[in-house]
């Protein structure tokens, strides 16, 4: 699994924003489809809101990858 870490600028950044900004997801589509595909996990849950609102201190999981953010 790969780790990743990344800064949240801001209270927040949304799901699909988050995939886009990682390289995970080439465009808004992609992103969405990698959500409705139920590939996401937040803090060891299924998350299937694209546009959930993620926090500091939290863990994304996304197929290989293990995302903390900041």
């Amino acid at each position: 699994m790969k780790e990743i870490e990344f800064k949240i600028e801001g209270e927040y950044i949304e799901l699909v924003q988050l995939l886009k900004a990682i390289g995970l997801a080439q465009t808004g589509g992609h992103a969405k489809m990698i959500v409705n595909e139920e590939m996401v996990s937040r803090n060891g849950e299924l998350e299937t809101r694209k546009r959930a609102k993620l926090r500091p201190e939290e863990i994304i999981e996304v197929d290989k990858y293990k995302i903390f953010l900041r």
